[in-house]
């Protein structure tokens, strides 16, 4: 079968890339760009626990242990001269991690570069597309002209995606949402290694809100808002929002510092009509803009890819089955609206400043609260998103019992017992291609599996675990958050729970799989052809598994 075509090679591509080959799908990633990128220290990205530890395991290292990355040791919010809020981060409350963007695309082209089914093309841009009952074809102009052969199609070329003018998608929203000046320097702050938020500094040209988010090394990203208009940020005038900002935050005086980069950073809210046409899907920016209020747009860009891997790695191996694709529309873009919703419903009260809000006792702390989510990955501005209307959910059962984790959130990654009898967490087993069945039993940690494989409810459990519609790893909790013993949970792919039932429930276990992978699968594995707005060229050989111009990512 042809291989799926990914456009784009930011960290989106790159992370869909992986994480379908890990699901033993081959990939042809088109890079419009020469393969490298620039270095920019003041381009970063700040990734949550889920989306952390996404790219960390495909990428196979950690990114906190990289040069220029870092995980915050705490948080804390400033008003004026007010200390308003300070965390801490813990394993329990675990920090963000905090990478230069060219250090995680680096990463990321790293671990492609020894992945057999994944194949990138250089200075390869897109052009056209065309569709079949089949699969695609993709055109793409460079050094030399090529025609790809595809399966699937996914676009991951950023806000101006071309896959999306080809698709002729809405792309509706709003222009400039906020700005901010940006820096990079490399300096020592009171606060090393803590991230810090301040508003209403009281120094001279504070502006109304200025944030300071550590790197290694010594190095900080700086961000001042600027206001939504009309402020030209000048090479000097930054200079001196430096100088000033350093010196507030310093006791009066500046401290020696190194500026290693500069930037405007302008935040744009845009929200694609449609994710899917046929055979071709959007993901990341070319699929929705966000970012206002210490949201992270590349969060989202990286949970579209979580969701849609598992979904294409399906179809390819197994045959379309059309619900389940659908669902990558119905689940992803219902959780971006409703971060964008949250932001737009909070951008008035946050920047509309005077009037009586000023004067309401408590309205401080209350805006603290809602930009200190959206920056450390809480609420409803930063949590990630769950999927509790999505299509693929079971029906009620009086099986099910309540546990720490709603249905369609991600599971909380706890440690359990692998098939081989070894301790892992359970996020390890994430994104393998298979669902996961994981039994709360306490007590058998302090047993050999061997002891307690074949005793209980195990065997049972066992057999209706074989007997899904999809393949099924069996792992046992010690405990699991709000869970009572004997519990089963069911877990999705991505790590998104589907149900958790009390005790062994074969009927019910095996109904909640088969909702979640969509319903049976169509016989002749094609996708629909209303779901196309093009017409598309006949092509023979859509079963041959290579691509059109002589490429063949895996044999």
């Amino acid at each position: 079968m042809d291989p799926v075509i990914v456009v784009g090679a930011g960290p989106v591509g790159l992370t869909l890339a992986l994480a379908l080959a890990r699901h033993s799908v081959p990939t042809v990633v088109l890079d419009e760009g020469p393969g490298k990128d620039e270095q920019r220290p003041a381009r970063t990205v700040v990734l949550r626990e889920d989306t952390g530890a996404l790219v960390e395991r495909l990428a196979g290292h950690s990114f906190g242990g990289q040069e220029s990355g870092a995980r915050w040791g705490g948080w804390r919010s400033l008003r004026r001269k007010q200390l308003m809020r300070e965390l801490t981060f813990s394993d329990e409350a675990p920090a963000p991690l905090h990478v230069p963007q060219h250090v995680l695309t680096g990463a990321l082209r790293a671990a492609i570069a020894d992945e057999r089914l994944i194949k990138v093309a250089v200075e390869s841009k897109l052009d056209s597309l065309e569709q079949d009952a089949g699969g695609l074809t993709a055109h793409t102009r460079g050094p030399k002209d090529t025609w790809w052969r595809g399966s699937y199609l996914v676009g991951c070329d950023g806000p101006r995606s071309t896959v999306r003018k080809l698709l002729d998608i809405r792309f509706p929203g709003r222009t400039a949402v906020e700005r901010h000046a940006v820096a990079a320097l490399r300096t020592e702050l009171p606060w090393p290694g803590e991230a810090l938020l301040h508003r209403m500094p009281p120094w001279r040209g504070g502006g109304t809100e200025v944030t300071g988010r550590p790197l290694a090394d010594g190095v900080w990203r700086l961000d001042w808002l600027l206001p939504p208009r009309g402020e030209l940020v000048t090479p000097d005038a930054l200079v001196v929002r430096i100088r000033e900002t350093l010196a507030g935050w310093c006791g009066g005086s500046t401290p020696p510092y190194e500026l290693l980069d500069t930037g405007v950073h302008t935040v744009h809210h845009r929200l694609a009509r449609r994710w899917r046409v046929g055979r071709a899907f959007l993901a990341g920016d070319a699929a929705h803009l966000l970012g206002a209020l210490g949201t992270q747009g590349l969060d989202e860009g990286l949970r579209d890819a979580d969701n849609l891997a598992w979904k294409l790695a399906i179809a390819w191996h197994h045959g379309a089955r059309e619900s389940l694709l659908d669902s990558y529309q119905a689940e992803r873009r219902a959780g971006v609206a409703a971060r964008l919703r949250a932001a737009d419903q909070s951008l008035p009260v946050l920047r509309g400043g005077g009037g009586l809000r000023s004067y309401v006792p408590g309205t401080a702390r209350g805006h603290d609260t809602l930009l200190t989510d959206g920056h450390v990955g809480r609420g409803p501005l930063g949590a990630p998103g769950t999927y509790a209307e999505s299509p693929l959910a079971p029906e009620p059962s009086d099986s099910a019992v309540a546990v720490g984790t709603e249905p369609g959130a991600p599971v909380t990654d706890v440690q359990v017992t692998a098939p081989d009898g070894s301790f892992v967490q359970l996020r390890d087993r994430l994104g393998l291609g298979h669902l996961l069945v994981v039994l709360v039993a306490p007590g058998t940690v302090v047993w050999e599996r061997r002891h307690w494989v074949s005793a209980g409810i195990m065997p049972r459990l066992a057999a209706a675990v074989s007997a899904l519609p999809h393949r099924a790893e069996l792992l046992v909790a010690e405990s699991y958050p709000g869970a009572p013993a004997h519990s089963v949970l069911l877990v999705r792919p991505d790590g998104h729970l589907v149900t958790a039932l009390s005790g062994v429930r074969p009927a019910e276990l095996y109904a909640a799989a088969e909702a979640a992978l969509g319903g049976a699968a169509r016989p002749d594995g094609a996708a629909r052809s209303d779901r196309s707005d093009r017409p598309g060229k006949q092509e023979s050989g859509a079963g041959a598994s290579k691509a059109v111009g002589g490429t063949r990512p895996a044999e």
